[in-house]
């Protein structure tokens, strides 16, 4: 999949990725574009939460918000 396709797609997530964690902002996702490691990252230092927690949260919104987006890229 070429860069366009994938910086497409991540448009169409990030505003999901925005109603869940708040406190991200439009910096913070233009840098995590898509990347999985960086997103929980970002969640950890924005909402001050430990990387196990921003792991289960990432995975229940995932559950809620099925795509494989992050599993592709």
């Amino acid at each position: 999949m070429n860069q366009d396709s994938v910086e497409g797609n991540w448009h169409q997530i990030k505003g999901k990725v925005k109603e869940q964690w708040g406190k991200l902002t439009d910096d913070d996702l233009d840098v995590i574009a898509g990347k999985r490691e960086q997103l929980l990252g970002k969640i950890q230092e924005r909402h001050g939460v430990t990387k196990d927690e921003a792991q289960t949260q990432l995975d229940d919104w995932h559950q809620r918000n099925p795509t494989n987006f992050f599993e592709r890229y």
